[in-house]
């Protein structure tokens, strides 16, 4: 007991100073900008010109694909980035809010000002670094809006219900904005969002003229932010990591076997207490009591594209049913088939929300700036290893999450003072865990 509170002692001086910065980690920290462009499908560069994307992967690094978190959702998917932690641990496990005992639901943009959707236990990242000393910002990004434990983001700006995601000029002053956060206002880490080709592609369809024309946009906007990053004098001193939260595919809206609940035998709402559904291709019921077995045996093989599941029977490596939160029957449909409530309201050309290891779902990752390798493609990675990189990059110590420091690292150049002192950073961390459950 006494050696090991000695070495409690010793780790409780030395991490301080390792988590405040002496002169080697002021000289090397550098500021971070995460941006990410909403519903870009991994391979949508490859059918359309995309100059300043490739010059990014030729200048830094490029992954073939990166694996988003199930539910394949733009809230939660943000939220693992920048938690680090599957869906079913940071517990923003839908677009909406909901509440199953007042039978609340409110939409999207409503739901990103819900302060207990977001704040339910996880902190996300732009937190953990102002509680060790940088400034942060979030500009439009899900989660970046509301209080976590009381505290808000330093800078932040939230989009308005009827916000115009296509309009390149705000683009490109919502870089101004940013560039300003990180000169004039010294943010150190900046998470930025857009919400195309997200729209484009649910209007219009993956495949369409109009989603390769917004990639083409997303491109231009890619080059006047590296531009941008030049005329401010960041290039030596901001690390980008260009991503997206998921992919996009196309909704079989004429398939003579489209999943619709009221068209099932035997399947009747009065049956149900309460439900979520007609949000892309999943779905979550409450049987009412005593109805739970009655109903599940009449979903389970209701239709052949549907795949419905007991909550404690849902698959674990979705890592997504384990949450307060989720129903007591949850599903999931097939590729490219939405799931219909009790009249059929969605007709959208292009969803996501499917199966996170369809390769429609999957999305981009780049990354350039002065911590990063030139020319480097790396193989495919789940999103939830993003957080523990950015922790690197900034120098901070990681909240407990799902990932794993050592997946990403060979993205990075090595030998970095800045690289080794997070290494003994995270180390240090460890022994205290260790000993205070000894102590």
């Amino acid at each position: 007991m006494g050696h090991s509170a000695v070495l409690l002692s010793v780790a409780l001086v030395i991490l301080p100073a390792c988590v405040t910065g002496g002169p080697v980690q002021r000289q090397q920290r550098h500021k971070l900008l995460l941006v990410s462009f909403d519903g870009f499908r991994w391979n949508y560069d490859q059918d359309v010109e995309t100059p300043n994307l490739d010059s990014m992967a030729q200048e830094g690094v490029k992954a073939r694909y990166m694996t988003p978190a199930f539910v394949t959702m733009t809230s939660p998917c943000h939220f693992t980035l920048v938690t680090g932690k599957y869906i079913e641990n940071h517990g923003v496990v839908h677009n909406m809010f909901y509440n199953t005992t007042n039978k609340v639901r409110l939409p999207y943009h409503a739901t990103l000002g819900i302060q207990r959707w977001w704040d339910n236990g996880s902190i996300p990242i732009w937190i953990t670094a102002q509680r060790q000393g940088l400034k942060t910002g979030s500009f439009f990004y899900p989660g970046g809006n509301v209080t976590y434990q009381g505290e808000a983001v330093t800078m932040s700006r939230k989009e308005g219900v009827l916000h115009n995601y296509k309009n390149e000029t705000e683009w490109r002053a919502n870089v101004d904005t940013v560039m300003k956060w990180f000169t004039e206002e010294d943010v150190s880490l900046v998470t930025l969002y857009f919400g195309e080709p997200d729209s484009t592609g649910h209007k219009y369809g993956p495949e369409s003229q109009e989603r390769k024309d917004m990639v083409k946009q997303v491109d231009r906007t890619v080059g006047y932010l590296r531009d941008s990053i030049k005329r401010h004098h960041l290039t030596d001193s901001l690390n980008l990591i260009i991503t997206s939260d998921h992919g996009m595919t196309t909704v079989n809206k004429k398939a003579s076997d489209l999943v619709e609940f009221h068209k099932f035998p035997n399947f009747t709402f009065r049956d149900i207490e309460f439900e979520l559904l007609d949000y892309g291709p999943n779905g979550m019921l409450i049987p009412k009591e005593g109805m739970l077995e009655k109903v599940y045996s009449v979903l389970k093989d209701a239709h052949p594209r549907l795949h419905v599941y007991k909550k404690e029977d849902f698959p674990k490596t979705f890592h997504y049913a384990n949450n307060p939160r989720i129903t007591s029957l949850l599903m999931y449909s097939d590729l490219g088939y939405v799931i219909h409530g009790r009249v059929n309201v969605q007709f959208n050309n292009g969803e996501h929300g499917f199966d996170n290891q369809d390769m429609d779902m999957k999305t981009i990752f780049r990354a350039v700036g002065p911590s990063f390798k030139a020319g480097l493609e790396v193989e495919p990675f789940e999103s939830v290893h993003v957080y523990e990189l950015m922790c690197q990059l900034l120098g901070i110590v990681p909240e407990p999450n799902d990932g794993h420091p050592g997946v990403l690292q060979p993205m990075l150049r090595s030998g970095s003072p800045l690289s080794r002192q997070h290494h003994l950073v995270v180390v240090l961390m460890g022994i205290l865990t260790g000993l205070a459950k000894v102590v």
